[in-house]
């Protein structure tokens, strides 16, 4: 019997049979004419895509967009999905997209392996960005079932990812206090807040004076959305570090106030642009100054001062903390494994046998 359905463009229409294997048939046909004016159906062939493009050349109309090919997907994908990421993530998908349309644009949905995955993670170079890929590759799929496009596995379930040594630089304290020594002003309160905080360089950055409420400064991830209320008193009404800190803070005169709580003397908020240069800056010095010192301490320090990174300080302020249920939850985790595997950089204090 032949149906019209409403996915279906006009003049399109879908047969449906019931073979003696028990499976379904369906085919497609175009409802036309023939020269003497007649009604006839014209064959269009089992697969939809190709259906309608035959249909497109019997109306004499472009044919439609395959929307079984990945590049139809993507493009979906990017319009409707990115957008609603944070900002990094935004970032990060669409450098994930350049890599990853090239290989798989032209094919159809329904025709990704796991091996051709495999093949893509074995042939970049990349190893750690090619997780990333394939991980957003995945929920490129996964979006695809959610809309109708394939009603396949995913292929990339199962595919394992390249292994990854998570970075394990911790910043000990003579490291930490030479390019402290260093910094500006503004970078010093941005270090202190880091790392009384352990808060990502981004939230850091966007906290206001309006974040401090009722006796604590509230944070909301940029990342995982994660929501907390960070004290500003201890149980016995002192002040806590980071209290003590955003006091200082806030005490100090500028030329413009600004809402932000990390700012130049002049009053601009710092961004990531005007932190990176301040770090370099103090880091450079920091290093200028272990190396003037001439002695083979000395130059180790230097190093170690090298490798010192700002996002260092929030897996410095994890490794600090005695509790890993506390570290965690300061950090926003919801895992208290990732904290641990990720974050805590120093060995954990256990006493001798005897």
């Amino acid at each position: 019997m032949a149906t019209k359905r409403r996915h279906l463009p006009p003049r399109m229409l879908e047969r449906r049979r019931r073979l003696k294997s028990g499976e379904e048939w369906v085919g497609y046909y175009y409802d036309g004419r023939d020269d003497q004016g007649r009604r006839k159906e014209y064959p269009l062939g089992t697969d939809l895509n190709e259906a309608k493009r035959k249909w497109a050349e019997y109306e004499c109309k472009p044919a439609p967009v395959d929307t079984s090919l990945m590049a139809f997907i993507f493009d979906r994908y990017e319009r409707e999905i990115i957008p609603g990421k944070a900002p990094r993530t935004q970032q990060d998908n669409l450098l994930s997209l350049r890599q990853l349309r090239p290989v798989f644009d032209s094919a159809p949905v329904d025709s990704i392996a796991p091996q051709h995955i495999a093949q893509y993670r074995d042939k970049r170079t990349a190893k750690v960005r090619a997780n990333r890929e394939i991980s957003l590759l995945s929920h490129v799929i996964n979006m695809a079932r959610e809309w109708g496009y394939t009603a396949r596995e995913n292929p990339v379930r199962g595919v394992r990812k390249n292994k990854e040594t998570p970075r394990d630089y911790y910043a000990e304290q003579d490291v930490w206090d030479a390019v402290y020594a260093q910094a500006s002003e503004e970078l010093q309160d941005a270090m202190d807040v880091a790392y009384l905080t352990g808060q990502r360089p981004a939230d850091v950055l966007k906290m206001r004076e309006t974040d401090i409420r009722k006796g604590a400064l509230e944070v909301k991830q940029n990342k995982t959305k994660a929501k907390l209320r960070i004290l500003l008193d201890a149980d016995d009404g002192s002040r806590t570090e980071l209290g003590k800190v955003l006091d200082r803070i806030r005490r100090r005169p500028r030329k413009v106030r600004s809402l932000f709580l990390l700012a130049t003397p002049a009053g601009y908020p710092l961004n990531k642009w005007t932190l990176r240069v301040r770090w370099d800056a103090a880091r450079d010095a920091a290093i200028k100054a272990a190396l003037e010192d001439g002695s083979p301490d000395g130059k180790e320090l230097a190093v170690r001062i090298r490798q010192f990174q700002f996002r260092d300080i929030r897996p410095r302020a994890a490794s600090d903390i005695d509790s890993l249920e506390q570290a965690s939850d300061l950090l926003g985790h919801s895992d208290k494994q990732i904290t641990d595997t990720v974050y805590r950089r120093v060995g954990k204090v256990v006493k001798p046998t005897r």
